[in-house]
């Protein structure tokens, strides 16, 4: 086993994980970018895909077009780096559940592309829009699992084993947690494609704070003695009261102030791409909380199964 750790911690498996970071660093722009897309407006700026105005040269950069054809170009981006960390993770890392990670994430990454031209070609219904920014930050949480997974902190240390009794367990709230944040991604991202009125994604923010509020809790009084799980509690934690800061700063700029404008001011995008930014922020985050709390505290099974002496053994 030391020497597998050993083998994993080689020059060429840093830059494996160099390459995951940015990765997801890439991904997340893509967001931002996309978020720019919606709150200009600017969706159909381009009416078709995957050429522009029937080319796959540069079309003239202004209006829509700019945040349109930027989305684009990072997008085709995002395919060609995600095809390379998925190839080199199929050969280089010895974890099979690592290989299936990077297929995962080719396979989201395509999806994500799929959806991104039936959003042009359908004239952007509401149901496709929103299935394209959902997966899209599914791809963003297994970008960041792959560069987590692939980093020497994760390679290298043992984990810190504490089962947990108590019910429900911290690995449930954390999958609740995650839950939670999906339909508040599909609520907002269904809102912002006129899918529906703005009053259920307001309605589920708090269950969101309660739900992320509680495990947070949780997890920082029952463990916070373990590193890897206290970290990403507290960065739940403040993410989660900065989205709700943002929010707030979007409906009044979107709903109360900006309805009846013609042309998306800047407060309103300025506010609304922050609040899809940390969003995405927000929902990896608790991603990677619950991956570690599935390392580092299981379940506690000690009445049904005889205790074992030995050391825990690095994922």
């Amino acid at each position: 086993m030391e020497a597998d750790l050993q083998s994993l911690a080689t020059p060429y498996n840093r830059a494996h994980h160099s390459f995951a970071v940015f990765t997801a660093c890439a991904t997340f722009i893509l967001i931002v970018a996309g978020a720019l897309v919606t709150s200009n407006d600017a969706g159909l700026s381009i009416p078709d895909w995957p050429t522009s105005f029937g080319s796959f040269s540069v079309p003239p950069l202004h209006g829509g077009i700019k945040f349109e054809w930027t989305h684009r170009a990072i997008a085709g981006s995002i395919v060609i780096l995600t095809i390379s960390i998925a190839a080199w993770t199929w050969f280089a890392d010895r974890r099979r559940w690592m290989k299936w990670l990077g297929l995962a994430a080719l396979s989201t990454v395509i999806t994500q592309a799929i959806l991104g031209g039936l959003t042009v070609l359908l004239f952007q219904p509401p149901w496709v829009s929103s299935a394209h920014a959902a997966v899209g930050q599914t791809f963003f949480c297994i970008a960041v699992t792959i560069a987590m997974s692939t980093g020497r902190r994760w390679v290298e240390e043992v984990p810190q084993i504490e089962f947990d009794s108590r019910r429900p367990t911290l690995a449930t709230l954390t999958l609740l947690s995650i839950f939670v944040l999906y339909v508040q991604l599909i609520l907002g991202a269904m809102f912002r494609h006129h899918g529906m009125s703005w009053w259920p994604h307001v309605v589920n923010a708090a269950v969101v704070a309660f739900v992320l509020t509680w495990t947070a809790i949780r997890a920082l009084s029952q463990f916070s003695k373990i590193e890897a799980v206290r970290r990403p509690a507290i960065i739940l934690v403040s993410l989660m009261i900065t989205q709700l800061c943002l929010g707030f700063i979007a409906f009044l700029t979107r709903v109360a102030w900006g309805r009846d404008a013609v042309q998306p001011e800047t407060p309103m995008v300025i506010s609304t791409v922050a609040h899809v930014a940390v969003g995405a922020l927000l929902l990896a985050t608790a991603v990677v909380l619950a991956i570690q709390v599935w390392r580092h505290v299981p379940v506690s099974f000690e009445e049904r199964v005889p205790s074992r002496t030995g050391k825990p053994v690095a994922a």
